[in-house]
Order: C-alpha cells, then sequence, then structure tokens
C-alpha cells in the first residue's frame, strides 16, 4: 500500500468533463494497492494519514494534522505507485493487486477514513481516466 500525499488548498478530479470530487483545504491522496496489502495494513494506513502532522499551526510550525484542522481529503486510486522501473524502460505492474481485489481495499479505505475521521472525503473514479487538479499548499 502506497500513497502519496499533497497538502492542497482545492483539488478536484474530473471524468468525462464532469467534476467528480472536489475540496477544499486539506490533502489530496493518490492510494496504490499491492499484492500484499490487506485489512491490517489498510488500518495502519488510515491511522497514520489521519494523524501525520503536515498542517502549520499558529506559529507555523508542522504540528497540526488534517483532523486537527477539520480539512476535507480528496483519495484518488492509483495503480502505477505499484510499478517497478528497476529494469529496462517500461515499468512492470507485477506487484499491483488485481483490480478487483484492489477496489475492494480502495473501498474500505475511503470507508474508514470517513467513519474514523468525521471530515469531508471525496473520491475519484475507481479504474476510470482522470483528470486531477490541485492548487499546492506549501
Amino acid at each position: 500500500m502506497k500513497s502519496v500525499l499533497q497538502r492542497v488548498s482545492q483539488a478536484s478530479v474530473t471524468v468525462e468533463n464532469q467534476v467528480i470530487g472536489q475540496i477544499g483545504r486539506g490533502m489530496l491522496v493518490l492510494f496504490g494497492v499491492e499484492k500484499d496489502d490487506d485489512e491490517a495494513k489498510l488500518d495502519y494506513h488510515v491511522g497514520k494519514l489521519l494523524r501525520l502532522r503536515i498542517f502549520a499551526d499558529k506559529n507555523d510550525k508542522m504540528n497540526l494534522s488534517v483532523q486537527d484542522i477539520q480539512g476535507e481529503l480528496l483519495i484518488v486510486s492509483q495503480f502505477t505507485l505499484a510499478a517497478d522501473c528497476r529494469k529496462g524502460n517500461r515499468p512492470g505492474f507485477d506487484n499491483a493487486k488485481p483490480p478487483k481485489e484492489a477496489e475492494q481495499l480502495y473501498n474500505r479505505f475511503v470507508e474508514k477514513l470517513r467513519q474514523e475521521s468525521g471530515l469531508k472525503v471525496e473520491t475519484g473514479s475507481f479504474g476510470a481516466m482522470m483528470q486531477v487538479a490541485l492548487v499546492n499548499d506549501g
């Protein structure tokens, strides 16, 4: 399980010229699932993401989590995070979990984030061709 987190002032995901997910201040999370990922790893990942202190406090120190600031989350599936680029110039995706299983873990990830945080959690569309836009905060 791998994620790329980006602190944003706003972000959105568009499919077929329609915005399907949009947030204000918070985190854009590109989320990839690998073959050996399971529910236990998912629980750890959710907890870490919600407690990660990457937002500035009143003294401009990174001391606050997305929960502390009541931020928003945009979760976008990204199977390419499982890519192996060590050999040749074409990435290999043997380490990616098969799509049906990956989608189940992706959906559980989103569910758990909603349940455990109480924050607004928006998503992309699993397996779709998506355009992700963001305004970086930092």
